[in-house]
């Protein structure tokens, strides 16, 4: 009995003494290369919270979100894509205007705290941004339905510092259709993509803004993975093969991903890692094991989706867990090369690669063409800039559809995930 709890003694100490060796050369790894997150709502909360006064909190000391400067120190957060997110709801009605004010959550943010956060728009801000010890903040829209089918705003957008754009979020666009098609709760509409939205994926290219797949439809996966000349990103989906749920990327996908050398940043969200309410860190790690083994370590990133879900694994509570889960790939035999891709140099490498298509096409012109009008008609919107035939024709199907078209506003579900 007494060399029994020796031995258990000594086993007990030798697991310590290895997760005290994993989770000290995941902070070397992590102070040796900068981790990215591709998407965290926090600016939604700032709205949610405090109407987005931010004199009305402290980021120093706010507990009640993921993130929250300490945590994020303690995380080794290098650079971040804050989401500017608005509801489904607001398509159609001000959707514009409050992906504006989400914009400027961001900007504001970095104002109220330099000394932690600095705002970034490239590549080269990243790497700026790590050797000065902040966290590199960076600017992607949730959601289609905030530039109203206009590439015009899009543009606009770009001009404000935004760098990816996600085609859709829970609800179709008159362009993209979403998710919610593959699951049979929402009807395709586009086929995929309209000839808009084909012509707005080649826009993107031009301006040099990231194509996000998170929550669109596989069909969309699938045509924008032919149409673009640059990787695109899931900012925060995971593996379908290991939770079957629509929000995730199947291995077919993967496999096209690597081809393009874009990357699938992992979400956090229990409902999305093991398909049930409940979910831990290791299972998490399955995903970035299985992603990996499918289509290789160059396509991981990191999408924790903070602060826009509800259920988070046990062991990664808040942003401060990142190198709990690093330790974890160490344990499992990942190298400090696979490590370190998925940490940051897979981003990298794809923000590099769409900045490069981007500059290889400075001298194409805008592309100029709306969308047809019939194809955005609602109570909302007005007519300027269409021929008085376009319009006519739309007012006789304005008048068909209004009964749907009122009874779609008044009802969209909000899905935040």
């Amino acid at each position: 009995m007494y060399w029994r709890l020796i031995l258990l003694n000594v086993l007990s100490g030798f697991i310590n003494c290895s997760a005290d060796i994993n989770r000290e050369k995941a902070e070397r790894l992590m102070a040796e290369t900068p981790l990215i997150d591709g998407h965290n709502d926090l600016p939604w909360q700032m709205r949610q919270l405090f109407n987005n006064e931010l004199e009305k909190m402290d980021l120093n000391t706010l507990e009640k979100t993921h993130t929250n400067i300490p945590k994020i120190k303690a995380g080794h957060l290098s650079a971040q894509f804050w989401a500017a997110y608005v509801p489904c709801e607001s398509q159609y009605k001000d959707a514009v205007r409050q992906t504006v004010e989400q914009i400027d959550v961001v900007h504001r943010l970095c104002r109220l705290y330099p000394d932690d956060l600095i705002f970034a728009t490239s590549t080269d801000d990243i790497l700026t941004a790590f050797q000065q010890n902040k966290t590199a903040s960076l600017i992607g829209v949730e959601g289609g339905h905030s530039i109203d089918s206009s590439l015009g705003t899009l543009r606009m957008f770009y001009n404000l510092g935004v760098r990816y754009l996600t085609l859709t979020h829970s609800c179709n666009t008159p362009w993209a259709d979403n998710w919610l098609v593959d699951t049979g709760k929402d009807t395709a509409i586009n086929n995929g993509l309209s000839d808009f939205g084909k012509e707005l994926i080649k826009e993107m290219n031009r301006i040099g803004m990231l194509i996000d797949l998170a929550h669109v439809s596989e069909k969309v996966m699938n045509l924008v993975l032919e149409l673009s000349n640059a990787p695109v990103i899931f900012s925060h989906s995971s593996a379908y093969e290991v939770c079957n749920s629509k929000r995730n990327v199947p291995d077919d996908v993967l496999k096209r991903v690597a081809q393009k050398k874009g990357i699938v940043m992992v979400n956090f969200y229990n409902d999305y890692v093991t398909c049930q309410k409940t979910a831990n860190l290791s299972n998490v790690a399955d995903h970035f094991d299985h992603i990996k083994k499918v289509a290789g370590h160059e396509i991981i990133g990191f999408g924790g989706d903070y602060d826009g879900v509800t259920r988070v694994p046990k062991g990664l509570e808040d942003v401060s867990k990142y190198p709990d889960l690093v330790a974890e790939l160490l344990r499992r035999g990942w190298t400090d090369i696979e490590v370190k891709a998925a940490l940051g140099n897979n981003l990298l490498r794809v923000f590099k690669e769409v900045e490069k298509v981007r500059d290889s096409m400075s001298s194409v012109k805008p592309y100029e063409v709306p969308i047809p009008y019939a194809d955005v008609v609602n109570p909302c919107r007005t007519m300027y800039g269409y021929p008085p035939q376009d319009n006519a024709g739309s007012m006789v199907s304005l008048g068909l559809h209004l009964p749907v078209l009122t009874l779609l506003l008044h009802g969209t579900i909000v899905w935040l995930f």
